[in-house]
């Protein structure tokens, strides 16, 4: 059994997750089990099935505090994210309490929580590690581009969605970044770094309004995927995406240029310019969406400062060890510099 070494430090959940990690406690025959957590989740893996438990956190944009919430929330990610990664999600299950064990087989027992249940998705597939490996090629690029072009003019629009891309509507998204940013400044962030890049956010919704109006006009306001970066992009016979946001519509209605900024800019974190390049290039000739050029920039400087943010978080989450916590604000920091870096 391969456990991480966080294992000893969960909160009240820590005695449902350590049964959870014992073989005998899964519904699918499996040898090793391995957790890996993040600051929504508690991922088990197994030998061929993974199954994701949200973490019961409020976070204002994100509510999992209730346990028909995290039923609700599991039964729209696996809705969600067959659009992109049809036969990945197959369900989900109970977590049951026996009065003496916790498990996911399908005994007797109170239901306590919930798991959505996937296949396993080999680690060689995976769009970061074939472009750590240098496996990553301009086919693969292109295929890329594609799929997401596709995906994108195939997306679920109505006027309900339009609304998101209303500048004031996705003003909301910017001001609360910086306002949960803010406690994190001197510790993940450069003080003028923040106030520079507010600033410029700022500047952009007063100078460039019409760009908001004529992309809604253009029909880009979309159902996208809203989380599109590299680990969630596989490439096996043909290219699938995991991992949409379904804990909240403002962060997935949107330009399908947010969406796509999000992928453009993780390549740029790690070191991939230009292949990021190339991947916007693509996309535009899929897409026929060379408008999109002038609100670029605005959508990568907030996905560069939404990853900052997010790893800022786990410096508070109790249940992430001192190691973790340590690689989350050097990421964090790299993050914010990027952000600053398409603005300076």
């Amino acid at each position: 059994m391969i456990i991480s070494k966080e294992k000893t430090k969960f909160n009240k959940y820590g005695e449902m997750i350590q049964d959870l990690l014992n073989p005998e406690s899964l519904p699918d025959p499996t040898s090793d089990v391995e957790l890996i957590q993040t600051h929504i989740s508690y991922v088990i893996i197994g030998d061929q099935f993974v199954y994701k438990i949200k973490k019961p956190v409020n976070f204002g944009f994100l509510d999992f505090s209730t346990l028909e919430k995290r039923k609700f929330f599991c039964e729209k990610e696996v809705e969600l994210n067959r659009r992109l990664s049809e036969g990945i999600y197959l369900g989900v299950i109970p977590v049951k309490f026996d009065g003496n064990r916790y498990s996911l087989r399908d005994v007797k027992g109170e239901v306590v929580d919930w798991a959505v249940r996937m296949k396993r998705i080999p680690q060689d597939i995976l769009m970061k590690e074939m472009f750590q490996k240098g496996r990553l090629n301009n086919s693969h690029i292109k295929s890329i581009s594609k799929r997401i072009s596709e995906f994108h003019k195939n997306a679920e629009r109505s006027e309900e969605i339009d609304r998101f891309g209303l500048p004031e509507s996705f003003r909301v998204n910017t001001d609360e970044n910086f306002d949960q940013v803010e406690p994190y400044i001197g510790k993940t962030i450069d003080e003028r770094a923040f106030h520079e890049l507010k600033r410029w956010t700022d500047d952009f919704y007063r100078n460039k309004e019409r760009l908001f109006h004529e992309r809604i006009n253009m029909a880009k306001i979309r159902d996208c995927h809203g989380d599109l970066h590299m680990e969630h992009i596989c490439i096996g016979e043909s290219v699938f995406v995991i991992d949409c946001i379904e804990f909240n519509d403002r962060f997935r209605y949107g330009d399908v240029i947010s969406d796509i900024a999000f992928l453009l800019m993780d390549l740029d974190y790690n070191g991939g310019v230009e292949l990021s390049n190339m991947l916007w290039k693509e996309y535009i000739e899929f897409s026929g969406d060379g408008h999109g050029e002038g609100i670029l920039k605005f959508y990568k400087v907030y996905r560069a400062f939404v990853r900052g943010k997010v790893n800022s978080f786990l410096i508070d989450d109790e249940s992430v060890d001192r190691k973790k916590k340590d690689i989350a604000i050097e990421n964090a920091r790299k993050y914010f510099r990027l952000a600053y870096s398409y603005i300076s």
